[in-house]
Formats: structure tokens, C-alpha cells, sequence
């Protein structure tokens, strides 16, 4: 089964008038659609735009797992010991709540930042919070999610290249920029995104020029 949503249909939020502009892939604060509130452990996926000196200030989380993706700018993090650290393009970050943590997430930078965030409910509540940043992640590398049945698949795809999509009970695949055709005859443009059930092995092709992907592969429906 494939159910798709387009970039459009992505609930607004944020705080405008504090550069801050979000745009939400499920249910997220008030903006609450009971038929829409995960895909398997996936929780949200976040569309985040942060313009220079923006920012959230710190708060807190408990059993989630945070994972972020730069698409342009810089993103700062700092944990709940003031520590920061500075996130480019092609890294991959990591933030386990655990049983509870604050963290800062701004824009320090003088060029507007684009990043997205997508949270997973962990298997096992509790435990220590964690912290971790994959510097350069290569093309198709997976990144396996600790404490979840959760495997992130990143994807540059030149025009015309194809790749295949992960067998797995569930597959959520978000167009970060480009287009793409999916199965032959879906095509998704940047910040559209695809949830797919027992679909087997689908193709997707870049189309139009070079793509980039966020593929997660995901454990049995709840």
C-alpha cells in the first residue's frame, strides 16, 4: 500500500515572527489529526526553517529518539551541559532522550538554515540520554537507530539513477530536494513523502536533475 503527502498538505507552524517556520509530516502540538499521529515508530518529521540568530530555547524530551538532517546552513546544538555542537550537510545527529534531557537547537549562523527532524518512540522506555553526530555519512550507508527496529537509508541520486527501495514491513521516503518517480508512475517532488506497506522492492529514479533521500526502514505496523 502506498499513501503519499505532498509538501502542501504538511500542517504550518512555528513562530514566524521569531524566524522560526516548521512544517509538520504527523499530528504535532496543535495541530492533532487522530488517523495521522505515527507511521510504525515514526512520530514526526519535521520540515524545519530557521532564519539567522532564530532558535529553539532549551526544553525537554523524554523516551524519543531525535534524529536531524541539514539540508543548507549550520545548525547548532547545545546539551543540557551547555556543550555545543555545530551540524553541516551530510551529517547525521542523533539525540536519545532517555528517561529525560534538555537540549538547544538555533541557527547562529548568518545564512538561513533548513534542516529536518523526524522523532522515533524508542522500544524500551528510560535509560541514559545520548548523543551522537555521523561526520559525512557516504551515500547509501545505513544508519541503524539504537533502540528502535529503525534503519536510516541516505540517498544522492544522479539524474536518472535509480535505487531501490528497503524490503521492510514499513518504508517512509522523504524527498529532502529533486524529484523523484516512484514505482514508475509517482512522482515526488522536494518535501513530499511516501509511506509504503509491504511493498516489496520498488524502484525510485531521480528525475529532472540530481536527487537526495531519507529512507527509513521500519519494524512491524503498530
Amino acid at each position: 500500500m502506498l499513501q503519499v503527502q505532498r509538501s502542501a498538505e504538511r500542517y504550518r507552524g512555528g513562530d514566524p515572527a521569531g524566524g522560526i517556520e516548521t512544517r509538520h509530516a504527523f499530528s504535532f502540538g496543535g495541530f492533532y489529526d487522530s488517523d495521522n499521529v505515527r507511521f510504525g515508530p515514526l512520530t514526526a518529521c519535521n520540515e524545519e526553517r530557521l532564519a539567522p540568530g532564530a532558535g529553539f530555547g532549551a526544553h525537554p524530551h523524554r523516551d524519543v529518539e531525535i534524529v536531524s538532517w541539514v539540508i543548507e546552513g549550520r545548525l547548532t546544538h547545545e546539551d543540557a551541559r551547555g556543550r555545543a555542537t555545530v551540524v553541516g550537510p551530510g551529517d547525521v545527529q542523533r539525540l536519545t532522550a532517555g528517561s529525560g534531557t534538555r537540549h538547544v537547537e538555533r541557527n547562529a549562523g548568518d545564512v538561513p538554515l533548513r534542516f529536518v527532524q523526524m522523532w522515533l518512540v524508542p522500544d524500551r522506555p528510560g535509560g541514559d540520554p545520548e548523543y551522537e553526530v555521523v561526520r559525512g555519512i557516504a551515500d547509501g550507508t545505513p544508519y541503524a537507530l539504537p533502540r528502535t527496529d529503525a534503519v536510516l537509508h541516505v540517498r544522492r541520486l544522479r539524474e536518472d539513477e535509480p535505487t531501490a527501495v528497503p524490503v521492510a514491513p514499513l518504508v517512509y521516503l522523504h524527498v529532502v530536494c529533486g524529484a523523484v518517480e516512484l514505482g514508475g508512475d509517482t512522482r515526488l517532488a522536494a518535501g513530499d513523502a511516501a509511506r509504503l506497506r509491504e511493498a516489496g522492492e520498488p524502484a525510485v529514479r531521480a528525475v529532472g536533475g540530481a536527487a537526495e533521500l531519507l529512507m527509513w526502514e521500519l519494524g512491524a505496523a503498530r
